[in-house]
């Protein structure tokens, strides 16, 4: 058997249907209904029961309607979109005495199971509003990002300029290394210039020194020969002098026998008495005509010898002096050769030196260069690769926040496509019943400060000139 209870009309109850497409088109309807807790297990026999009471009483509810936006009130019926209390609501006496149906005893379970059902589905749908908000903040984020990156754009990029000053500082170091590398190659070539200098130097030296070793060879030569004829003449000297003395001796020899023959040579004269001839007179007379002419003989043949030694005397004398200064001249001029070849060796040493140390120093200069430059493709290289990956990213950007303006461009029409649907079709239709009037007198004309804030609250976030995109409607307060 039913039992008979008195029937009262709880909160007015919500249910929010939430419909989510695959293709980011996101369907969603709000449905609000006021409906009594006293309906049957069958629909038609409350019908019937109700219908008895007489419908719609003089100044009773016609019906309320309760849309996206806002609550249809009052006995008209008129639509409010404004945050304020519900008017004065005038009561059919007849309505107050209670009314005792039969209840289902499972209709709280149903009623506990609805309420859970809204409060997912009230939940999902603040999930919902709060994805909406995050994804809006987003946009706003990526769209203060793209002002940026534009007003960058145009005003030029802070990081171009630090590009440019970085390359432009390198490329002056690449100046001066490039300056340095053409001064050190001008010092180069002037280097194997004076280096070749030296070497014709050299060799006209070392050709000079040839010529005065073979001028030195052929005088050593003429030396030698008249060394070889002064020998000679001293030899003849020598073998005149004894030519010389060998007949002085045998003139002397033949004069002693002379005299001795003459002396100890008896000559018997027949005398002519007839004349008177002094012998011993004409023997002096010739005597002393051999003792002159062997004397000027003497003479002549020592001043003829005399003279022709002192000739070739001082003939080979003059020519041993010539020969012996051309000597001493060649000497000297060997010795000072010899120490002009060892100062051009020393230079040359030097200066081969010197060429070694520039060569490998240009050679340092240039691997250094080669280097630096090197590491300027490389750093420009990377500076490439930079300013490619912030491009990407920039691009990347650019899509991202093209994907999210559709998106929530496509939520926004799709919000407010379901606000105008649900504000034409969502009505709330409350049945006026005479046995009703307690919970009515209980629940319109005292509604409390929480329950008008609650209306108010609704009525605000619903109200299509008061809603944006930033204050979404939940209704976890609600339920």
């Amino acid at each position: 058997m039913w039992q008979r209870k008195p029937i009262t009309f709880p909160s007015i109850l919500r249910m929010s249907r939430i419909t989510l497409s695959e293709g980011r088109s996101r369907s969603f309807s709000h449905e609000k209904r006021i409906s009594t807790t006293g309906s049957m297990r069958s629909g038609s026999a409350v019908q019937r029961r109700l219908s008895g009471y007489g419908g719609q009483g003089a100044g009773g509810f016609s019906g309320m309607s309760l849309s996206s936006s806002s609550l249809y009130a009052g006995t008209n019926g008129h639509h409010s979109c404004l945050a304020s209390p519900l008017a004065s609501l005038s009561i059919n006496k007849s309505l107050l005495a209670p009314l005792n149906l039969e209840i289902d005893p499972n209709l709280s379970m149903s009623r506990a199971h609805e309420k859970e059902q809204i409060k997912s589905l009230n939940n999902r749908f603040a999930s919902f509003i709060d994805k909406v908000r995050f994804l809006e903040q987003q946009n706003k984020m990526l769209e203060t990002k793209l002002d940026l990156m534009q007003g960058q754009g145009v005003g030029r990029s802070n990081v171009e300029p630090l590009f440019e000053v970085y390359m432009g500082g390198l490329r002056r170091q690449m100046d001066l290394v490039n300056n340095d590398k053409t001064k050190l190659d001008g010092e180069l070539r002037n280097m194997q210039i004076l280096v070749e200098d030296f070497k014709h130097k050299y060799e006209d030296e070392i050709n000079k020194r040839n010529n005065l070793e073979n001028d030195f060879v052929i005088l050593k030569k003429d030396v030698d020969s008249a060394y070889l004829v002064k020998a000679d003449l001293e030899d003849k000297v020598g073998s005149l002098t004894d030519e010389i003395n060998f007949l002085r001796n045998i003139y002397d020899e033949e004069l002693r026998e002379l005299q001795a023959s003459i002396k100890d040579t008896s000559v018997v004269v027949q005398m002519d008495n007839s004349r008177s001839l002094n012998m011993e007179q004409i023997v002096a007379e010739v005597k002393a005509q051999y003792e002159d002419i062997a004397a000027r003989s003497r003479e002549e043949a020592e001043d003829w010898y005399k003279s022709k030694m002192a000739t070739q005397a001082s003939q080979f004398g003059d020519e041993l002096r010539v020969a012996k200064a051309e000597l001493a001249e060649v000497n000297r001029l060997i010795s000072r050769l010899q120490s002009e070849i060892e100062a051009v060796k020393t230079q040359r040493m030097s200066l081969e030196n010197d060429l070694t140390e520039a060569e490998e120093r240009g050679e340092l200069v240039v691997k250094e260069a080669k280097a630096r430059s090197r590491d300027l493709e490389d750093a420009l290289q990377r500076a490439k690769q930079d300013m490619a990956r912030q491009l990407r990213e920039y691009q990347d950007l650019m899509n991202l926040k093209l994907a999210l303006d559709i998106e929530i461009a496509t939520y926004r029409k799709l919000l407010e496509g379901e606000e105008d649907r649900i504000g034409q079709q969502s009505i709330l239709n409350i049945q006026s019943v005479p046995n009703y009037s307690k919970y009515y007198t209980h629940i319109h004309p005292t509604l409390t400060l929480t329950d008008r804030h609650t209306q108010a609250r609704i009525n605000t976030m619903w109200c299509p000139r008061h809603y944006t995109s930033t204050t979404p409607p939940r209704f976890s307060n609600v339920i």
